[in-house]
This record gives structure tokens, C-alpha cells and sequence, in this order.
């Protein structure tokens, strides 16, 4: 594997590996010393032209827990305000040799093109309303890890599902492990021909109770260009999961960020049922593996040592 672009490029096989990968390095995010030398002496780069808290520090963070470094690049107060390219940036970032660039682009596509321009393996973070990769597999993860096994469960994935890029991947990553999907939202929030991927279409909340796991999706307004619903206040009024809607042996999921009383009841987000918070601290150990496969191909033991390991004399740390 040599870029993470699309979910539809990997296997099951290659998602349970990924997966295995991440149970380890999520072992090693729980020692005193949290750091493995594994790709000591590598570059990764950073660039979002979108804004972003979590990803952008989950990657961040996942490659310095690897002992690579850093250049984080913010579209926001960089060159890309002068009217830069996307490729004249790549191209200026490239004279660091890096080993991985993780790209957020508004345009879908954006991170297809860099791999065409750069050497390095490329990681999708998100790119306009197609894909977002690295969050579909860690919320299998995060599944996993409260349910042991995504076959036969039911997920709802509830929301503005027309403009979210993780619905997408999530679609697709949930039903190649198992499971099935449904997705729920007023008529304007759902892309025509969504069946063609294996889900379900439903529009009201009524029968909620089939699912074992209700993923929530917020309304991107930053995405819509007219009006998609009547008002927020009817949006919420039809389709917010609080405590009132929810069984008691359903688990929530959001991808963040959170528009509370909108979406999603502050009663549901505190409470035992939501995984948003397994959600973040699997990102890590998840984005750890997606780095450690791309840029090492699975050739070494990723948790075996760590960075004080004695470097013998005469040879470079």
C-alpha cells in the first residue's frame, strides 16, 4: 500500500491488518515512555486548506509518537493566502524530502492529484464530500473494540449525509466488515442513488430502535449554498437523538465536530452509550498504523523498542 486515498481501494483483508496494527500501537500509547523509533529520521508533512482540530492533531501527534518530524501547514496565514497553488506548495514542501504529505483539500480528488507530483505516500484527511478514510477506519475500531465484531449489527447513520465525506467511507467501511447500514435524514440530505452502495434509505427516526449503533452527522453549513431544511429548529425537532429516542443498549458515534441541542442531545453526548471520546483516542493509534504501513510496508516490529534505545558510538541517532 503505498497512499490511503479511498476505502474503496482496500480490501477487508487490508483493513484487518491496518486494524491489528493499531490494536499495538494503541498498547504502546498506554506506556510511560509513549514513543517508538520507527520512522526516526523520516518527514511527514502536514497540509490542510481546511480547518480541522482533530485530525490535524491526531496525525500530528501519530507521527511524532513514530519519532518522525513534523512540518505542519496550515492553509490559513500561508503562502496559499497569496493565491499559491496546490501544486507550487507541494512542490516547495517537497524540497523536504518528506516521506508522507496528509493533505485536507475542500475539492474532491485534491489528494489523487498529489500523487501524481510527489513521491511521497499520500494520505487522504478529507477531500470536499468524497472521502475520508482514516476516520472510517478508526470508528470500525473504536466498534470493534466495544463490540468485538461489526457482522450483522445494524447501523444508522443519521444526518446530512448528502455533503459528509465521512458518511461515504463509513458507508462503505462498516458494510465490507459485516455490517448493515441505514442511512436517515430529510429527503434534501440524501444523495439520489445512495442505495447503489448496500444501504438503506429512511427518512424519519421512527423505527431507531432497529439499530445497535446510531452514527450522528452534523449539518455542514459551510458546505450548502441554499436552504436544505425549513430551520434548524424543525432540523432538530425531527431527527436529534437524545435520551427520549435512544434504547438503552444503543452506543452513539459523531465524528466532531459537535453542535449540541442541533443534531445530537447534551443528555446522550455525557453519557455511557457515546463513544465520541473512544472515538479521538482510537484516532491515534489508528493513524499511528496508517503511517507505520504506508512508510514501512509492515517490514519491521513497530513496538518493540523505543527511542532511548543506546545508538552504538560512531553510528548517527
Amino acid at each position: 500500500m503505498k497512499h490511503l486515498l479511498a476505502i474503496d481501494e482496500l480490501d477487508r483483508e487490508q483493513i484487518e491488518t491496518l486494524l491489528e496494527r493499531a490494536e499495538s500501537f494503541a498498547e504502546v500509547t498506554r506506556r510511560d515512555i509513549k514513543k517508538v523509533p520507527t520512522l526516526r529520521g523520516q518527514t511527514v508533512v502536514t497540509l490542510f486548506y481546511e480547518s480541522s482540530t482533530r485530525t490535524s492533531s491526531s496525525f500530528e501527534l501519530a507521527a511524532k509518537r513514530l519519532s518522525a518530524d513534523v512540518v505542519s501547514v496550515k492553509a490559513s496565514g500561508s503562502s496559499v493566502d497569496k493565491g499559491e497553488s496546490l501544486k507550487d506548495t507541494v512542490e516547495t514542501l517537497s524540497a523536504y524530502d518528506p516521506a508522507a504529505i496528509v493533505i485536507r483539500h475542500p475539492y474532491a480528488g485534491a489528494a489523487r492529484m498529489l500523487t501524481e507530483w510527489v513521491g511521497a505516500s499520500v494520505v487522504n484527511a478529507g477531500d470536499g464530500m468524497h472521502q475520508h478514510p482514516s476516520q472510517a477506519l478508526l470508528d470500525v475500531f473504536t466498534l470493534r473494540g466495544r463490540l468485538g465484531s461489526l457482522e450483522g449489527r445494524n447501523i444508522w447513520i443519521v444526518g446530512d449525509v448528502l455533503h459528509s465525506r465521512v458518511a461515504r467511507s463509513n458507508i462503505e467501511a462498516f458494510t465490507m466488515m459485516g455490517a448493515k447500514v441505514t442511512v436517515c435524514g430529510p429527503p434534501t440530505l440524501i444523495p439520489r442513488g445512495i442505495e447503489a452502495t448496500g444501504c438503506e434509505v429512511r427518512h424519519s427516526l421512527d423505527d431507531l430502535e432497529q439499530a445497535d449503533v446510531v452514527y450522528l452527522l452534523r449539518m455542514q453549513r459551510e458546505r450548502m449554498g441554499e436552504n436544505f431544511v425549513p430551520s434548524i429548529r424543525e432540523y432538530a425537532r425531527l431527527f436529534q437523538v437524545n435520551s427520549r429516542r435512544l434504547g438503552p443498549r444503543q452506543l452513539v458515534m459523531h465524528p466532531g465536530p459537535v453542535n449540541r441541542g442541533i443534531e445530537i442531545g447534551s443528555d446522550v453526548i455525557d453519557s455511557s452509550q457515546s463513544l465520541i471520546a473512544d472515538q479521538v483516542t482510537s484516532g491515534l493509534a489508528v493513524r499511528m498504523a496508517i503511517l507505520y504501513e504506508l512508510l514501512t510496508r509492515g517490514g519491521q516490529d513497530p513496538v518493540t523498542s523505543t527511542p532511548e534505545d543506546p545508538v552504538p558510538i560512531g553510528e548517527p541517532a
